[in-house]
């Protein structure tokens, strides 16, 4: 792996702010407190399998961050297909979008901040489901994707297995290719 560089004196690279990058390494490892972040969304049920999301205020770096004016608001849906109204995109192409937004932006960082140009980068992504699962029509078929390839093209001089290494550090990634424990619970009203 290709170590992180002080390049401070640029201070932008890919379009990143690389000295922002050193400063938070920096006021982390002074307080680790500051890595933890809580980020959050809320749904709400319209009709059918249409529901809308939104996305606003979060915790990081020691406090709340409300400086986003507006909520992102996210329409999901499913396509007729699966009888939905397509309203939105279903919930596991937002698992793609995730991924592939995830990996782009940790690769661009990981090589700003380690004094790597990327000119480009585009990703094809794919996920394999198999509907028999969230039928219960088997007890042997998963219920979410069997399996994801996401291609990625980057135009860099550095070697794809170098920026390769980049994409591992994605919390996305981490996420979709590890199991982590997620606690449902329901309440009537």
């Amino acid at each position: 792996m290709t170590e992180l560089k002080e390049v401070r004196a640029s201070t932008f690279m890919n379009g990143v702010n690389v000295g922002g990058i050193f400063d938070m390494i920096d006021a982390v490892k002074t307080d680790p407190d500051l890595a933890t972040f809580r980020f959050r969304a809320a749904n709400q049920w319209v009709q059918g399998g249409h529901n809308r999301s939104t996305i606003k205020d979060f915790y990081g770096q020691g406090a709340e961050d409300t400086s986003r004016e507006k909520p992102f608001v996210f329409e999901a849906d499913e396509p007729a297909a699966l009888l939905g109204k397509d309203k939105g995109a279903n919930p596991v192409e937002f698992v793609l979008h995730a991924l592939a937004g995830c990996l782009t932006t940790t690769v661009v960082y990981h090589a700003a901040a380690r004094g790597m140009e990327i000119k480009a980068i585009d990703s094809k992504l794919e996920g394999d489901l198999d509907l028999r699962g969230f039928l219960g029509l088997s007890e042997t078929v998963r219920k979410g994707y069997q399996a994801v390839r996401v291609t990625m093209r980057i135009k860099s001089d550095v070697p794809a297995d170098k920026l390769r290494e980049l994409a591992e550090f994605s919390p996305t990634f981490d996420i979709v290719s590890k199991s982590l424990p997620v606690s449902v619970s329901v309440e009537t009203y």
